[in-house]
């Protein structure tokens, strides 16, 4: 007899793997059940919140540069969320029908902030005339470059590369959608610790551990984690104010600390119902239009990314090529809208908003549909919109740690579909996900350091069509890894199985699986006159 005891062999199902699955389990509402209205109108309250972050923070650092003032700064963030409420309500009708919200994008910003720097800017001294002059030509190139998205999507042009896709080169797609974010994550935060770390850790203390301590019969606490949290921190932030915790701080930490220093609730009129050309009519130049037609296919390629995610997290099957194409040609149309009402900035998925899909469990399509709603009706009511944006950027910084953190992990799971032990699987995951970092890590840092890209002609449009591109994380990743899957392809069967396609078969087309009707299917019977392939 052996001594000390042996531990008891495992039965043999216990040494079985975790089964696969392609629908995300334990969510609590699916994209078409949706949750009681009153929990509905909070949690759509909470995407309006959470979406805020990226609408506030994107013309807080352009407007300023553009020649406007608070007042500018105001209205351009009214516009946005306005734009942004119907552009979600568009996607979520008509469009890939996901719970997705479609707001501004941090992609836009260096081609903005070229056309700022451009030549025929230099010389006009009143501000007022040079924001609204910036303001025209940011409108015509982003009018313009809204037509790449609208064919590509509409024509059925990006549902023949979709095909392409495997669940091995969508892992560090859409891992990097969310991961690539990380310089919005703690930096931001780091800006003010003193309330950017309560928030993350009063954050993650009621999502994660009070569920697990109450064993209530409604998930409240963690379903609602974001207005408590923000709530909390917010009074606390705006009590340090008051106190004069920052009366002899740097000008830098008061505008990142302070809850006063926003200077939109100043700046905001009480009514004002956004229209089109309110700046003026647009201004168009062939090389800035180049520029934001090679920003407008990163945005294409990231947003298929974060798609991707959103649908695992709405628990609904793999998303379609035909429905993802034909979501990414209504958001072109947003970025027309957005070119059309002149909000700076172009129009993509939101991906800290698919995050908070993943710490509510709710996928419901009504939730989001609501929080657009709100987008709409605060941006009218300017002044009451204006308390909520001025939520100081640690917060908000905070929050994106965990819901950008959410969504990078979506983009792991398809890994269950894969071959870990196959040295192909292992060299296309490593090395497009390395090079996803790496390499936008060198243009990024070769541009902060030398105030200009790698890429550095008199075209500052071509520059930016060879920057941009390479210094985002997802569009680097997502590229390499499809072709290396795409190359490295043996024919047999064996490869195949390697790259999980034999899971996703079924999902390549519309029609072969029943599930694909009850979630992606057009509303009022559309689909009689527009069929899904």
């Amino acid at each position: 007899m052996a001594g000390g005891g042996a531990a008891p062999q495992p039965k043999q199902d216990e040494l079985q793997p975790h089964p696969v699955k392609d629908q995300l389990p334990q969510v609590s509402y699916c994209i078409t059940s949706p949750p009681p209205w009153p929990e509905a109108i909070l949690l759509g309250f909470q995407h309006y919140l959470v979406m805020l972050g990226t609408t506030v923070l994107i013309p807080s650092s352009l407007v300023p540069q553009m020649g406007g003032g608070n007042e500018e700064k105001a209205k351009v963030i009214q516009t946005l969320l306005f734009v942004a409420g119907i552009n979600t309500l568009f996607q979520s009708f008509f469009g890939t029908r996901l719970p997705a919200v479609i707001g501004g994008s941090y992609t836009f910003v260096p081609t903005t902030i070229s056309i700022i720097l451009a030549g025929r800017y230099s010389d006009i001294v009143n501000p007022q005339e040079k924001f609204e002059r910036i303001m025209r030509g940011t409108q015509g190139a982003l009018i313009v470059a809204s037509t790449l998205q609208i064919v590509f999507g509409f024509s059925g042009l990006w549902r023949n590369v979709v095909r392409f896709l495997s669940p091995l080169s969508a892992v560090p797609l859409v891992a990097l959608s969310g991961f690539g974010l990380y310089e919005l994550g703690f930096p931001v935060l780091a800006k003010c610790v003193e309330i950017g770390l309560p928030e993350i850790i009063i954050l993650v203390v009621f999502s994660q551990y009070i569920p697990h301590m109450m064993k209530g019969e409604k998930p409240i606490f963690d379903r609602f984690a974001v207005i408590f949290s923000v709530a909390i921190v917010w009074i606390y932030a705006h009590l340090l104010t008051v106190g004069g915790a920052y009366k002899n701080s740097a000008p830098k930490t008061q505008i990142t600390c302070r809850t006063d220093r926003a200077g939109i609730i100043g700046g905001a009129p009480w009514i004002r119902v956004p229209y089109p050309f309110q700046w003026g009519a647009p201004t168009f130049d062939a090389g800035e239009t180049f520029a934001m037609m090679a920003v407008s296919f990163v945005a294409l390629v990231e947003s298929t990314g974060a798609f991707i995610a959103v649908s695992r997290y709405a628990s609904a099957t793999p998303i379609p090529p035909s429905v993802l194409s034909r979501g990414v040609g209504w958001q072109g149309v947003g970025i027309l809208l957005s070119g059309i009402f002149g909000t700076g900035n172009g129009s993509s998925v939101s991906v800290e908003n698919a995050g908070l899909l993943a710490l509510t469990r709710v996928g419901s399509r009504r939730v989001v549909q609501i929080s657009a709603g709100f987008m709409i009706f605060f941006s009218i009511l300017g002044k009451f919109g204006a308390v909520f944006a001025s939520i100081p950027a640690p917060i908000v910084a905070a929050l994106y740690c965990l819901f950008f953190a959410y969504v990078g992990s979506a983009g792991l799971s398809f890994l269950q579909f894969c071959n870990l032990n196959s040295f192909r699987t292992k060299f296309i995951l490593g090395f497009s996900v390395f090079m996803g970092f790496s390499i936008p890590q060198y243009f990024n840092e070769y541009t902060a350091f030398k105030g200009y890209g790698p890429v550095h002609t008199r075209a500052r449009w071509f520059n930016d069509m060879i920057n941009v591109p390479f210094a985002s994380e997802p569009f680097v990743a997502g590229l390499l890894a499809l072709f290396l899957d795409v190359t490295l392809h043996k024919k047999d069967n064996q490869t195949r199985k390697d790259r999980g396609m034999h899971w996703w078969d079924r999902f390549r087309s519309f029609k072969t699986d029943t599930r694909s009707e009850e979630f992606y299917s057009l509303p009022f019977n559309l689909n009689k006159f527009f069929p899904s392939v």
